[in-house]
């Protein structure tokens, strides 16, 4: 099975971001699955935040930038 790009994948982070202060970590589904990989962003981020995969930093570590699903406010009529 080839590898998949990640980079355009929406994901949930696991463990926070903390910004220029150090990585958390993002869950992707990706190859069929569910992986875990390391997360970086500019600003911090909470857990649970829905990320959006912007970048590769070679290995297992990713550039993630927030992410806001309309459809899912849309759904459940959240703001």
């Amino acid at each position: 099975m080839a590898d998949q790009n990640p980079i355009g994948t929406i994901g949930r982070l696991t463990l926070a971001t903390r910004g220029a202060d150090g990585p958390g970590q993002v869950e992707l589904t990706i190859r069929g699955g569910r992986e875990t990989y390391t997360a970086w962003s500019t600003e911090p981020l909470p857990t649970m935040s829905t990320v959006l995969v912007v970048g590769s930093r070679g290995g297992r570590a990713l550039d993630v930038e927030p992410w806001l699903d309309l459809n899912f406010e849309r759904e459940t009529g959240s703001t």
